[in-house]
């Protein structure tokens, strides 16, 4: 891409953008994601990890499953979540280095 050029961008993929990037803009989400970067925790864990109720856990995973970010597993009575996929860890990890550097 060059220096002036706009990506060739649709209203439903800069909606979809803006969505993405407002589902991270919540601290206790971008705690869950950085928590998941270890690998796939049940509500219980994450809650205790994070700081913050089930209930809450519950409900930011909720957002976070409907932005594809996270995904869940049911085993027995367990549900397990872990992060989708490498976007997102990439996106995470992108991020987060922009945030400490300099």
């Amino acid at each position: 891409m060059t220096e002036n050029a706009l990506p060739n961008l649709t209203g439903a993929q800069a909606f979809q953008l803006a969505e993405l990037f407002r589902a991270l803009s919540d601290t206790s989400r971008v705690r869950i994601i950085a928590a998941l970067l270890e690998g796939e925790v049940n509500v219980s864990a994450l809650a205790e990890l994070v700081g913050i109720s089930e209930s809450a856990v519950s409900h930011q995973l909720r957002t976070l499953r409907q932005m594809r970010l996270v995904r869940a597993r049911k085993q027995g009575r367990e549900v397990y979540y872990s992060l989708d996929d490498d976007h997102v860890v990439d996106l995470f990890q992108r991020g987060l280095d922009h945030v400490q550097h300099g």
